[in-house]
């Protein structure tokens, strides 16, 4: 017990130290707090062993880190300063990044499948040039006509078409530019698809009208036709209406 009292520790409270904390660290700078003081004439001796180390007007220097002009104030301003600059670069480079990727939306060809128009619109209207086949050209086509076109080399020729239209799409499609200009592509692509599906439109029909008229010219050379209400005196009477009508 008596061990332990011997070696207990004793608080402290030096007004002199407990000034000089409260100095340094938040309080105000009171330079009629330094003690031990000058004393009169300034001849305390214990005055100028504490201060007489330090420089000239130390007692007027406000030394406090949160001072008005401390150090650690104006590192908090300078922190401040710099998170403005941040905050502004970051929006910056915000607007910066929003801009960037609204070009890369409207101008790259690796999201076009995602386009609105493309989805409503073309993509069906297309679909006969990039998903063509044998069978869907030769739909609803008689097997003579078929035969008649891809003998006579129409079909070669319609699809040797459809396969550079589907080149021109696809690139069109994947490559890189702006989207109006991708827009008016898929335009005029479309209005030649149309042309050229109008002439194979026309030929298809042009095939089936030669092979009906052959098949009713073979019949009428087997006399498998018989041709009523005509006779040598109806051909007169029509070419002596005719030449009434020119009198």
């Amino acid at each position: 017990m008596l061990f332990a009292r011997a070696n207990a520790q004793e608080e402290i409270n030096d007004q002199s130290l407990r000034y000089q904390e409260q100095r340094m660290v938040f309080q105000q700078w009171d330079q009629n707090k330094f003690t031990p003081t000058s004393g009169f004439l300034g001849l305390n001796p214990y005055y100028w062993l504490t201060w007489g180390w330090f420089y000239p007007n130390y007692h007027k220097t406000d030394l406090r880190p949160l001072s008005a002009t401390g150090p650690q104030t104006q590192r908090l301003a300078l922190v401040g300063t710099m998170n403005s600059i941040d905050n502004s670069y970051k929006l910056q480079s915000d607007t910066v990044r929003n801009t960037a990727l609204s070009q890369i939306a409207n101008q790259s060809g690796a999201i076009t499948d995602a386009d609105p128009l493309w989805l409503l619109y073309y993509d069906d209207e297309f679909k006969p040039v990039l998903n063509y086949s044998m069978a869907t050209i030769l739909a609803g086509l008689s097997p003579q006509v078929s035969a008649k076109l891809i003998s006579e080399g129409t079909y070669t020729w319609y699809t040797n078409e459809l396969s550079r239209l589907k080149q021109r799409i696809q690139g069109a499609h994947t490559t890189d530019m702006d989207r109006g200009a991708r827009i008016m592509a898929y335009f005029r692509l479309l209005q030649d698809y149309k042309k050229i599906s109008g002439v194979w439109a026309i030929r298809t029909a042009s095939a089936q009208s030669t092979l009906n008229m052959a098949a009713q010219q073979q019949k009428l050379q087997n006399g498998q036709v018989t041709i009523t209400g005509w006779t040598p005196h109806t051909d007169v009477a029509i070419a002596n209406k005719v030449l009434q009508h020119l009198q």
